[in-house]
């Protein structure tokens, strides 16, 4: 006789209830994989980590857009201030009125290195037109330069850093999304096959049920004819009430599962849900050694101490540049023209004065070097570095002691998945077994040589075996399932979780 349990199960209507069926809203055809895909679209914490994700992405290319050049226009188009200004000198205090009318254009060029300093170039006109003095001042200026911070050729440079922050942020988002899809693909299959558990329950009472049945007809005759004692029909009575009851309390687990399992993919309960699925498997060997390299390699735990690491001998950097010499060096190349007449001269004849001014008058330029020199501040910066040093020996201690984790974690879910895997190969076996022995004694008690006592055992021992096959077939896709979390690659399909 063919296993029941290995039987595909064609269609398993979940909104199946001891209680009458309330009209279904939506119906959904589901597998596992699907349930999966539904579940992710209705996850809140996995909608929050994909908006954390989206965060970063944005962070990322933000910091990688500071590399590039930027152009920006400045306008005051106008800036009227009237207004009493004060005046000092050796003959006292003096106030005076002021009125003015300012107009400005101005564009700028700048271009970010990767000595962590920058070049521009500046150019633009501007007006002031004094009422009270009756005259224009315009100026036409265009000038190219540098500044670059010192500390950042033997200290730490701020733009790289911004940019491996924000790398480093993006991948831990990254592996933190997908931790978050495995961890519930997991947390799914183990409802979805919950659910499988316990239909194929209610199945195997209903079966005991109908075995119990025929049983019970075969006593009740062998009774009417005088083969078999009273006490023994009475047995087969109370038997098959059990059997009775016992189908009844897997209804009624069944139906609180199925509203377990829509409550998990976000599901009305009103609806109803049709699941497809088998209790076939693939025999998957999982190379323990491989499987230890890729979670040694995905695991967020590690990436998380990685980051720190990095973090924390940047910390380092920036403490030590913070106690040695620092400034910028500067310098500057410009051409200025001026004009001074007045308000009575049109706009454009002043700009024009300006403009030969400008070709008129030679360049200037100008050389900087500011320079900050820490001369004593009683060992703080010290104490600084060495308190980023002991965070940074710290997270390499907490690093180790994870690999170590991780990889007696992997070693032993490994072991546990192949041992279960043996197992339910054993246990298919059994269920043969069980089965024949079953028709078997069916046919003896039928026979009359054995009685109702040797046949309640061996339906109870059908039964166990089925169960415990069904327990084993449970716990080994679980298992695959929990290594694929852990090493973020699927041995089943032979594929990386990452690249999905």
């Amino acid at each position: 006789m063919m296993n029941l349990l290995q039987k595909s199960i064609s269609v398993l209507l979940l909104s199946v209830s001891i209680t009458p069926i309330i009209s279904a809203q939506q119906i959904y055809n589901l597998d596992l994989e699907s349930s999966i895909e539904l579940a992710k679209v209705k996850s809140k914490t996995m909608l929050i980590l994909e908006q954390s994700m989206k965060k970063a992405s944005f962070d990322l290319k933000a910091v990688t857009s500071s590399f590039k050049t930027h152009v920006t226009m400045d306008f005051i188009l106008p800036q009227y201030t009237e207004t009493i200004r004060q005046f000092e000198d050796t003959a006292g205090i003096t106030f005076y009125p002021v009125r003015q009318n300012q107009l400005s254009s101005y564009m700028t060029i700048n271009q970010p290195l990767p000595t962590d300093g920058y070049l521009y170039i500046r150019s633009g006109i501007q007006s002031f037109a004094d009422y009270y003095a009756h005259d224009r001042n315009a100026q036409i200026s265009s000038s190219i330069g540098l500044r670059q911070p010192i500390a950042a050729f033997f200290g730490y440079n701020q733009l790289q850093l911004g940019y491996k922050q924000a790398k480093l942020a993006y991948d831990l988002s990254s592996k933190q999304l997908k931790r978050e899809e495995l961890n519930l693909i997991y947390d799914i299959s183990q409802t979805f096959f919950t659910l499988l558990s316990f239909h194929e329950q209610m199945n195997i009472a209903q079966i005991s049920l109908t075995k119990q049945q025929e049983a019970y007809t075969i006593a009740q005759n062998k009774f009417s004819a005088g083969l078999i004692r009273e006490v023994e029909a009475l047995q087969m009575e109370v038997d098959l009430s059990e059997a009775i009851n016992n189908y009844d309390i897997a209804i009624v687990d069944y139906t609180a599962q199925i509203a377990l399992f829509k409550e998990r993919l976000g599901i009305n309960l009103n609806d109803s849900v049709l699941i497809k699925s088998d209790l076939g498997y693939n025999l998957v060997i999982v190379d323990v050694e491989k499987a230890v390299a890729l979670a040694l390699e995905n695991r967020l735990e590690l990436k998380e101490n990685e980051i720190q690491i990095e973090l924390s001998q940047m910390e380092i950097k920036r403490r030590k540049a913070a106690g040695r010499i620092n400034g910028d060096i500067l310098l500057n190349y410009n051409f200025i023209g001026v004009d001074k007449s007045n308000l009575v001269i049109p706009v454009e004849t002043s700009v024009n004065n300006t403009w030969q001014n400008l070709m008129s008058r030679r360049g200037s330029f100008g050389v900087g070097l500011t320079v900050n020199i820490p001369i004593i501040d009683w060992g703080e910066n010290r104490a600084r570095v060495h308190s980023a040093q002991a965070v940074l020996t710290q997270t390499k201690i907490q690093q180790d002691a994870e690999k170590v984790s991780i990889e007696r974690d992997i070693r032993t879910t490994v072991n546990r998945l192949q041992s279960s895997l043996k197992r339910l190969q054993l246990l298919e076996k059994n269920v043969v077994v069980a089965e024949k022995s079953f028709e078997i004694s069916r046919q003896r008690y039928a026979n009359g040589d054995i009685d109702s006592q040797a046949m309640a055992l061996e339906r109870e021992r059908l039964n166990n075996s089925y169960i415990s096959r069904l327990e084993s077939f449970i716990n080994y896709k679980l298992l695959l399932s929990d290594v694929m979390r852990k090493t973020f690659f699927d041995f089943e399909k032979n594929i990386s979780m990452l690249g999905k």
